[in-house]
């Protein structure tokens, strides 16, 4: 890959992983399911009106738009606002890779490699170490909803998957477009009209900033980018870098938001990020012959 390729691919992978210090900031400003139906709104509008549909049937763009927008995003603002830090939660919910193998196995019949099944164990184990942290920044309830959220992810990658061809930047505007009245009408049915109403009344620059990297920055500049890369060296090139998502999620948390990690935590991140390893490359092997040869 040429430099400047690897240098915009490692600047998605700072940018979603910032992305959820600038989530923390903005369920702090505003109730958590009405934030993220401004983000879809700000992310589609207007850019869906110059921007020419992805060739995907409508069924298949309204499930994508309902698991990956407002299923998804609705229980990971929501499992944050209620307990879960920035950075724990950009770490947790990378277990959708793991649902995607576990998922793909079962419905469509793709056999993991023993190497995704050891990852798969072995990133649960961090899992499970980070529900033993239990305390202010974290609860069992957060956590849950962020697996949810992870899950729900996961069911929303095996319908990419039938959108496979479709220019990824257009599909996510156009994606965009679902989320909004869904998440409006939960979020007054759940955190109350009235508190949005008030919410919106009282956005400050800082809200407004939050809505506007997430929007912009997280999904029209990371995905622009990330899908021209995908173009132009394959998924299987690229797709190891969101690797360090979770990285750039703890990292970015502890320096803006004083989010403090013990042992417990750390070995906790170990663990799920080598499963990622072990589950997202490809090692290569070798055949019986050439064992034999070396």
């Amino acid at each position: 890959m040429r430099l400047i390729h690897i240098l915009l691919a490692l600047l998605v992978a700072a940018i979603w992983g910032f992305n959820f210090v600038v989530i923390r900031v903005g369920i702090d400003a505003m109730p958590p399911l009405m934030f993220s139906a401004l983000r879809f709104l700000f992310a589609a509008m207007p850019l869906v009106f110059f921007v020419p549909r992805p060739a995907v049937p409508w069924p298949l763009l309204l499930a994508i738009g309902f698991i990956l927008g407002v299923v998804k995003f609705g229980l990971l603002f929501v499992g944050m606002h209620v307990g879960l830090s920035a950075g724990l939660a950009s770490l947790v919910l990378q277990s959708q890779a793991f649902f995607t193998v576990i998922l793909a196995s079962v419905i469509l019949g793709e056999r993991p490699r023993s190497m995704q099944i050891i990852g798969i164990l072995v990133a649960f184990c961090g899992v499970a170490l980070v529900a033993l942290t239990v305390d202010a920044d974290v609860t069992i309830t957060g956590l849950l909803l962020v697996i949810a959220a992870a899950f729900a992810w996961s069911l929303s990658n095996l319908l990419m998957k039938k959108a496979a061809g479709a220019n990824m930047l257009h599909l996510m505007i156009w994606i965009s477009l679902i989320p909004p009245l869904p998440l409006l009408a939960l979020s007054a049915l759940f955190e109350g009209g009235g508190n949005d109403l008030a919410a919106l009344l009282q956005l400050d620059w800082k809200a407004i900033g939050a809505v506007a990297y997430i929007a912009y920055g997280a999904t029209i500049i990371g995905f622009a980018i990330w899908g021209r890369l995908i173009a132009i060296y394959g998924a299987g090139r690229i797709a190891p870098f969101s690797l360090l998502v979770p990285i750039f999620g703890m990292g970015s948390s502890a320096l803006f938001l004083g989010e403090e990690f013990g042992p417990l935590r750390l070995l906790a991140a170990l663990l799920v990020i080598f499963g990622l390893v072990l589950t997202v490359l490809r090692f290569p092997h070798k055949t019986v012959q050439q064992r034999g040869q070396s």
